[in-house]
Order: structure tokens, then sequence, then C-alpha cells
């Protein structure tokens, strides 16, 4: 295990969730994640024009080895209950499932097992259309929050999409977006935008009223952050994307550390390739130092399981999530000399 400690807060490495896989056991370019409950949790596979392996799995994440995929669904096509570029994905207060699709220009709603509930959205400029939609989030009136991201906004529905509200416009100022990705509210109901192509965060209220800006400067300047979580602490999690790596900041925006992805253990369904392909075992063999593929490679989302205290990143390149356990009882040890 391996274990981070920076400005009071632990961090220990925990395990790996995944592999490439077009179906089944693993994921396909993962880019977004929704945590329910009792270690039940969404991942959007975004696919590739090569195998169509988009799709929404839901999957039980326990403890290591104890990972095992319960239902999947969104699969790749235009019709009702599916998507061509699923990107984001978020949960009700009753446990449905909403997934984005960027391309499609629409929103899609599934019940907890994946069944298909509605879908709406309409292309366009105009208030309550949608151009390349992307993140999503609840607020605590469980209206949802949807990054418009070619319209450098964001708009406000309710959960059957009806129109309620906008703010933002294209530019680098206070409430204005350039290309913004993914989104986060936290419990006090405060927004958090990741601001993807102007290199930073922004924190609003929920009626779009700035609050702070994560950026940084030089080897802590932000490039092109994707998602954002929060935990009980108010610490904020911000994807950095394009630097491979997971910021985690103070509530008052001031940077603690940086976690770069440490799985040097390879995940179950991983193992379980290797275990079925002796000639990929011999390959490997051949790699001289394993190290890159510890590392994060585009992380794109990350979450908090509040229940447990763990971090997963979602390693969108790697195909996998890894998961960091936040340790609140952590003590120094003390040496006699």
């Amino acid at each position: 295990m391996l274990t981070t400690v920076a400005e009071g807060r632990v961090y220990d490495w925990s395990h790996a969730v995944g592999r490439g896989a077009a179906a089944g056991d693993g994921f396909n370019q993962p880019c977004s994640i929704a945590l329910a409950s009792q270690g039940i949790i969404y991942v959007v596979s975004r696919g590739n024009e090569n195998n169509f392996g988009s799709r929404v799995s839901k999957v039980y994440v326990g403890a290591p080895g104890e990972e095992k995929v319960h239902a999947e669904f969104c699969r790749y096509g235009t019709d009702p209950g599916r998507a061509l570029w699923p990107n984001s994905v978020a949960l009700d207060k009753q446990g449905n499932v909403y997934v984005s699709d960027d391309w499609l220009n629409r929103i899609s709603s599934f019940d907890k097992d994946g069944n298909f509930l509605n879908a709406w959205g309409t292309k366009g400029s105009g208030p309550g259309q949608l151009a390349g939609p992307s993140g999503l989030a609840f607020d605590q009136d469980d209206n949802l929050y949807i990054v418009d991201s070619l319209n450098h906004r964001i708009q406000v529905f309710t959960k059957d999409g009806k129109f309620l509200t906008t703010w933002g416009k294209l530019g680098t100022g206070p409430v204005e977006f350039h290309m913004p990705w993914g989104i986060h509210i936290d419990a006090n109901d405060d927004v958090f935008v990741a601001d993807w192509k102007n290199n930073r965060v922004q924190k609003l209220t929920k009626t779009g009223a700035f609050l702070m800006e994560l950026k940084g400067e030089g080897a802590r300047a932000l490039n092109h952050p994707t998602h954002v979580a929060t935990d009980a602490e108010g610490d904020i999690y911000v994807c950095d994307w394009a630097n491979h790596k997971l910021r985690i900041y103070t509530s008052d925006g001031d940077l603690i550390t940086s976690l770069i992805g440490d799985a040097q253990v390879m995940s179950k369904w991983g193992q379980q390739s290797l275990d079925a392909n002796p000639d990929m075992v011999k390959m490997r063999r051949r790699v001289k130092n394993m190290e890159r593929e510890w590392r994060f490679c585009y992380p794109t989302a990350v979450g908090y399981d509040q229940e447990r205290d763990v971090i997963l990143v979602v390693d969108c390149q790697r195909g996998r999530l890894q998961l960091y356990k936040k340790d609140k009882h952590y003590s120094v040890p003390q040496f006699n000399l």
C-alpha cells in the first residue's frame, strides 16, 4: 500500500478496478462516474468508433477483488435508451440514472437497474437548447444542472426536462466559460465547474454568482481540468486532465497535494486477462520499467464515497478506476531514540 501524507491528510492507495473491454468485466475509455450507496457505482464508457463499446456499467466496488458488474445499459445507438457519445452520468434522489450524449444532444434517464425511462433534448443555442451537453449534477432540490459545453454555459432543468434557467457565456472572466466539461454540486448547493479550455475550476452559488477560482501557476497550474468532487471536510478534488494528476485543495483553494496514480498491483479483471493469455505475460516481462502503467493517463472524473471515505479516480486511457482511502485516523508514529 502506498501512502501520501500532506497537510494533516493521509491518502492510502487501495486498488484498481477495471481493464480495457468493450463489454463485461471492464471499461472502454471510462469518462464519468456516479456513486450510489453500499458500494454501487455507475461508470460511463465512452467507447470508440472501432468497437462501439460505449455503455453505462452498474458495478459493485468493495474491497480489493470484490468488484462485480451488475448490469450494462445505454449501449451504442440512436434509438431511445441508447447513446452515440455518452459523456456524463448523475443520480437523482430516487436513484434514477441520467446520462448525457454530447453527439445526439440529449439526456436519457433510466431506473437504478438500467431500464429506460425517458429522453429529451433539442440541439441549438437558445434557452433550454443544448450543444454538446457534458457534465451533469443534481442540487438539493433535485434539479438537474447541465454543462452546455459548446454553448459555454450552465443550464438548469427539472428532472423531466423543463427548462428553468441558464447562466454563463464564452469568455475568461467570472461566470464565463470556454468549453466547460464537468460539474459538481456540494452539500451546501455550491456549484463547481471544470472550465476546461480556461484551465481553471470556478466555484459558484446555485444561482450562478461567482465565489472562487482554482487555477494555479507554474508547476501548480491546472491544465484542462475535467471534473471535481468534494468530501465532508470541504476538501476539493480536481481531475487535472492534461497533467495526468488528481489535485487536492482545501476549501479555501490552497493546494494540499497531487496524486499521480499508484497502480503497482494489477486489477482483478486485468489479472484474469493475463492468466488467460501466456503470450501477454511474456510480452510484459520484456518491459524494463512498468512505472508508466501505474500512473494516471488523462484522469477524467472523480467521485468521493462519503460512506467509506474512498476517492475513486476514473483513469480514462487505462480503462480502469484507481481507489484511494482517506485515512482520518492516521497518527504519526513515535520513535524512541
